[in-house]
């Protein structure tokens, strides 16, 4: 990466806002897009992101984010749901490449989100293994009605913040290597209209000053 060789978590964090700022500005400089990139990139990676989002076909993280080859380490799941390859794959861009900053990447809308709460409605889950995935969304539904959180937007940031306390849970290495400060892990919540990404959840942050719910 040409902005900074060894960034912290808070310096990966800024790097990724500062894109996002641009892309929605109109502004995107498509930085590391080139051949030269292509062929520094081509001997081995070091992503300064683990970015975990939804599949949604509106979330190419590295356009929303204004980044380019060797930025960001991705991994994507129909609901940004979890399992073994999932956790592996995160631990990987941590453990082996390195990455200070791990995100999960939410957004309005989400066809997974809408389908766990119209299953707790009506009792209807769909077919096939696109139950399996309603199902691991619906705990963080759950929990968001029990706080009174009923508004979409308001149950999808509990989606993410639930998926940054699992995640965590669940990866003893992440958990050690954020108490440890030398990784943290953010929950953003972005909007498809205007393209915006605001941060829902902080783990790991808050000593560099941003915080989050």
């Amino acid at each position: 990466m040409s902005e900074i060789q060894t960034p912290t978590p808070r310096d990966a964090f800024e790097l990724l806002l500062a894109g996002n700022q641009r892309f929605v500005a109109g502004t995107s400089e498509h930085p590391n897009q080139d051949a030269a990139r292509r062929a520094e990139t081509a001997p081995s990676q070091q992503p300064f992101a683990v970015l975990f989002g939804c599949s949604d076909s509106r979330l190419a993280a590295e356009i929303i984010f204004d980044r380019g080859l060797g930025d960001l380490f991705v991994v994507r799941t129909a609901g940004h749901v979890m399992g073994p390859e999932v956790l592996g794959s995160i631990e990987f861009g941590v453990e082996v490449l390195g990455c200070p900053l791990v995100v999960i990447l939410g957004h309005d809308s989400c066809g997974a989100v809408g389908a766990a709460c119209a299953a707790l409605e009506d009792g209807m889950t769909p077919a096939g293994y696109v139950r399996d995935v309603v199902e691991r969304v619906t705990p963080s539904v759950l929990a968001a009605r029990a706080a009174g959180r009923v508004e979409p937007e308001e149950v999808l940031a509990e989606h993410v913040r639930h998926t940054a306390d699992l995640l965590l849970d669940r990866s003893r290495v992440l958990a050690d290597k954020v108490a440890s400060g030398r990784t943290a892990v953010v929950g953003l919540r972005y909007r498809l209209a205007d393209g915006t990404a605001e941060l829902v959840a902080s783990r790991g942050l808050e000593a560099a000053g941003i915080a989050a719910s």
